[in-house]
């Protein structure tokens, strides 16, 4: 933004004495157009009045030269303020044009800084969704390694009865894992441990929680269709 109010800023500044400019030419031609109109009629007026004369044998050769010198005058003037017109809508369009032309050489330059900068940042944001992808990667393999441990282990078997009944398992259901948690390893489901075993995803994506394990759940397979964990399960149930 700052490079847009500096290019705009100074273009502005050389644009104070453009409308005084253009005002003054075309003054200068109106007037010369008013004085050809005069102009004008005064020839027109004098060679009506000469070829009068002329018919009427008024006129000796020596006065005859004379009015015609002085209509031939004031057809020259004619003439003369014409190329002085002629010359001022050249001066007015060149003022103008060299206005435009600059704004394009300022608008090529400001474009050309702004893909430059564009592909300063894109080379930035490339190389902060490479550190992202790095972290994501070593996240996926603390947890293969952390589930390649797991299967190892027994699981802690879950209470039949609520197997049984189909029943959600409550918070004091739930397998107590022993095992070491390291303290930057994120924890999932209601057992608040680190990921091992088979897991399950809740289909609510504003879940708090998302990753369940099969054993807090009472799962052995996955289940057919959306699955909702226990605390969301209620609401979208009310939802029905």
């Amino acid at each position: 933004m700052a490079e847009d109010s500096y290019y705009l800023g100074n273009y502005l500044k050389t644009l104070t004495t453009l409308p005084n400019d253009v005002r003054k030419n075309f003054s200068g031609m109106l007037s010369l157009d008013e004085r050809n109109n005069d102009l004008n009629t005064e020839i027109e007026g004098a060679s009506q009045e000469y070829l009068r004369k002329v018919k009427e044998r008024h006129l000796n050769p020596r006065k005859r030269k004379s009015e015609m010198e002085k209509i031939m005058k004031m057809f020259h003037e004619a003439k003369d303020n014409s190329d002085s017109k002629v010359n001022l809508a050249i001066q007015t369009y060149e003022l103008v044009d060299k206005h435009i032309r600059k704004l394009d050489a300022d608008l090529a330059k400001f474009e050309s800084e702004m893909k430059e900068a564009g592909g300063r940042l894109s080379q930035t944001e490339s190389e902060d969704d490479e550190k992202v992808t790095e972290k994501k990667l070593t996240k996926k393999k603390k947890k293969a390694a952390t589930k390649e441990d797991d299967l190892k282990k027994p699981a802690t078997a879950v209470a039949p009865a609520a197997i049984a009944n189909g029943s959600t398992p409550s918070a004091t259901d739930i397998p107590i894992v022993d095992m070491p948690v390291d303290p930057n390893e994120p924890t999932y489901c209601l057992c608040q441990q680190v990921s091992y075993g088979e897991m399950i995803g809740c289909d609510n994506q504003d879940c708090p929680i998302e990753w369940f394990h099969f054993p807090c759940m009472a799962l052995t397979i996955k289940p057919k269709g959306k699955w909702y964990c226990p605390k969301c399960l209620p609401m979208f149930k009310k939802q029905k």
